[in-house]
């Protein structure tokens, strides 16, 4: 989610933001979960279950309605909400995802058709690892989401980090009324921090403390951000800018420094205080084997990534194994661009340091990139017609990461954007240095974040009834992103650009390792630094890229192993497609079955094929 791909994410998606705000919980404001609709059976009931149902996860994620652009009519109040964060916030959203659960067990399905019956899975499946979830004794959990994390505040996780890059970027100012719930939203960010810090003491209470260089990572971006806000930057000036460029009248920048100076800056402070009084405590062990329930934990955010039961071992080895076979592809690639000597890792490494695929590292650099960027995506749109029967619009943008998220931040992350079209996708490009990319890696790094990536897989989900719209598997949601990038390549986009299909498998190659690194770090008692060498070395990455890499897999858990284990199930279904049909097979149907089929457990995809398969044999 949203794919942080070198993120979501996943990444990442407009879900990315449900995700956050989900994991966060609850509206400032009591929850009004709407009216259940249990009445009623057959096909008409089981959409009234489903609505109901979005409306009441709705209800403790008003950011993720206006990501959504559904925060009109009756859910218009939720645009001047933030979601509760608090323990109490925490309880509540539990208690939502057990009785709706029950009321999707309680259902009768018979006579349903597969998509209906498809819907009521993924519900299921979603809210039962949730639930899961919350049986941890801390953490935040993701519903519909990727951000599984067991820090509430971290370099990557925390509303200092989402609640300004949401207000910035997702939140309307084209009304006085906006402008007004934008206050609203502002005001309510205190009581959101508050809520973690708490969270965080708790946590702490417990033994649960984060490992010390990610708090050193967290501490330095908050005081950035405390900075920024006491100089009246940043969420002042996002108001005060934007209500000038829409001539809406009224003193909306000294009404939000007013705000920010007396409750967000106190309540910043108080955050930070906490992590700084955590350090003295904390050690440089990287994993959550070195955490109390670290392995019950860790056991369950890989069931939430990958929607299996996969062990850590397995894992560990299907990325030993996939890792092997990608670099026997990579390498006479390599000895035709005249890299021979040395592993794949130290050729790749070479490369890397090769003038010609680099970018200056200043500001027309960064703008090279951006154009960069959307030459490629021009160069897949002409061919998607080939890959899909059902097309979408593709409506996406190229955006810099904020400043103040960078440091903590991974490469890249992307995911559609509103249900209505008026927010459109967004690939977040890191761009604190231009050194985090090369012009053999962004052509793919553009196929996985926007199209026909995240961005353009969550447009599909964005026609589905509202609740599929919310909910997204980690595993799905990357193995597509990954699939994406296998698409790009089979269409034939780099026969005249090779090192861009070296940079294509060494992007598979890297997700092979992170199968290899996460699990490393949280089940075999690597360190930090091990993880970091892992990638270097044997797949020549980027050591500024993966330092962040790895910071990262310790604090979003098991995240970066949903990519390799999705992509090979889609794959693998493909394969099985492609015997059972025989000539009667068309990429273009079989990539339908699975975008139009909706973000679902790996399982439901299975069911998803076998469908397919049926009635095209008729």
């Amino acid at each position: 989610m949203s794919d942080p791909f070198h993120t979501p994410v996943s990444r990442r998606q407009t879900i990315a933001t449900l995700g956050a705000g989900v994991a966060g919980l609850a509206l400032t404001a009591p929850a009004r979960a709407f009216a259940p609709a249990t009445s009623g059976d057959g096909a008409a009931g089981a959409d009234a279950l489903l609505t109901s149902i979005a409306d009441n996860l709705l209800a403790h994620s008003p950011e993720g309605a206006t990501s959504l652009g559904i925060d009109t009519g009756a859910r218009a109040a939720m645009r001047a909400q933030l979601g509760d964060r608090s323990a109490a916030g925490q309880q509540a959203l539990a208690a939502t995802l057990k009785a709706d659960l029950a009321r999707v067990r309680a259902f009768d399905t018979a006579g349903l058709d597969h998509a209906t019956r498809t819907s009521l899975a993924v519900v299921d499946s979603a809210y039962d690892v949730a639930l899961a979830g919350f049986a941890q004794p801390y953490g935040d959990v993701a519903v519909g989401g990727w951000r599984n994390t067991p820090y509430v505040v971290i370099q990557n996780v925390g509303a200092y980090l989402d609640v300004p890059k949401f207000l910035d970027s997702d939140h309307p100012v084209k009304t006085s009324a906006d402008a007004e719930a934008y206050l609203a939203r502002l005001a309510a960010y205190p009581a959101a921090l508050d809520g973690e810090t708490e969270r965080l003491k708790a946590a702490a209470a417990q033994g649960l403390i984060a490992p010390a260089f990610l708090i050193d990572k967290a501490v330095k971006q908050m005081e950035a951000s405390l900075a920024d806000a006491r100089d009246g930057g940043g969420l002042v000036e996002s108001l005060a800018s934007r209500t000038r460029e829409q001539n809406i009248a009224g003193n909306w920048g000294p009404r939000a420094e007013a705000i920010t100076r007396e409750t967000v800056v106190p309540a910043l402070e108080r955050q930070l205080a906490e992590l700084k009084a955590q350090r003295p405590k904390a050690t440089m062990d990287a994993g959550m084997w070195a955490r109390p329930h670290g392995d019950e934990f860790y056991a369950w955010a890989l069931r939430a990534s990958t929607t299996t039961r996969m062990t850590p071992d397995e894992v560990h080895k299907m990325g030993l194994e996939q890792l092997e076979e990608l670099h026997g592809r990579m390498d006479p690639i390599l000895q035709k661009l005249g890299y021979t000597q040395g592993s794949v890792g130290d050729r790749m490494n070479a490369l890397a340091k090769d003038p010609r695929f680099k970018f200056p590292d200043n500001d027309q650099g960064r703008a090279e990139i951006v154009a960069y960027i959307q030459s490629w995506l021009n160069k897949i749109r002409a061919e998607l017609p080939r890959a899909f029967r059902t097309m979408m619009k593709g409506n996406v943008e190229v955006k810099r990461l904020p400043l103040a998220e960078e440091p903590g931040a991974p490469a890249a992350y992307g995911g559609a954007g509103s249900i209505d079209g008026s927010i459109p996708g967004r690939f977040w490009i890191n761009l604190r240095t231009t050194d985090l990319h090369s012009k053999y890696s962004l052509p793919d790094l553009a196929m996985h974040e926007a199209i026909p990536g995240h961005a353009w897989q969550g447009e599909y989900a964005n026609k589905m009834p509202l609740i599929r719209s919310m909910l997204a598997f980690n595993a799905y949601s990357e193995g597509w992103a990954l699939y994406a990038e296998q698409l790009a390549d089979e269409l034939g986009l780099y026969d005249d650009f090779e090192v861009g299909r070296l940079g294509y498998l060494q992007s598979i190659a890297f997700r092979a390792c992170r199968l290899v690194v996460d699990t490393g770090i949280h089940a075999k008692r690597w360190t930090r630094e091990e993880g970091v060498r892992f990638f270097v070395e044997r797949n020549g990455s980027n050591p500024l890229e993966v330092a962040s890499e790895v910071d990262r897999y310790c604090s979003w858990v098991g995240q970066a192993c949903g990519y390799k284990v999705g992509h090979s199930e889609i794959v693998r279904q493909r394969g099985r497609a492609q015997t059972a049909l025989g000539a009667k097979y068309d990429l273009r149907d079989f990539d339908d079955t699975v975008v139009l089929g909706g973000n679902v457990p790996l399982d439901v995809l299975a069911k998803n094929v076998d469908e397919y398969i049926a009635e095209t044999k008729g």
